[in-house]
């Protein structure tokens, strides 16, 4: 496994349990967590302790995609979110671990991710990239109150 992480933190102007549901939607999932210019799909979801997932990102420009998939191992709704990764592409070896603390605050969400064990070949600083963009997109989408009409 490898010694690369990137950890990130943000205060977020929505609950700890709306913040969670992003996280744990498919369909909000796939609206956030792609950086710009890729397109996520989630072929298979299921939050809980020993559930799975499995999602590809699209390349928008190329088209090409990669698909990677885990298992979550510990899920405490709105507080806590811990799950593995791992690439589908034998060139992207070895188990991500990310963490992420949902801690509400006076003005919303105080948000911790945690993500370790990245590939020596992405470097980090791209990483580091992808998810400042993904959480801009979060921001965008958990943060707007609109009420039904």
């Amino acid at each position: 496994m490898s010694d690369n992480k990137v950890s990130l933190h943000r205060i977020i102007k929505a609950s700890p349990e709306k913040v969670y549901r992003a996280f744990t939607e498919a369909a909000a999932i796939a609206a956030w967590l792609p950086p710009y210019g890729f397109v996520c799909i989630v072929h298979d979801m299921d939050v809980r302790p020993g559930g799975t997932f499995k999602m590809s990102f699209q390349n928008f420009s190329t088209g090409n995609s990669h698909s990677f998939g885990g298992e979550y191992t510990d899920v405490r709704p709105a507080d806590f979110l811990k799950y593995t990764d791992k690439f589908d592409d034998p060139n992207l070896p070895g188990t991500i671990i990310t963490s992420v603390w949902f801690q509400k605050t006076l003005v919303g969400t105080e948000l911790k991710v945690l993500q370790e064990g990245i590939p020596s070949v992405i470097p980090v600083e791209m990483c580091y990239l992808g998810w400042q963009e993904s959480l801009e997109k979060l921001i965008k989408l958990v943060e707007p109150e609109i009420p039904d009409a």
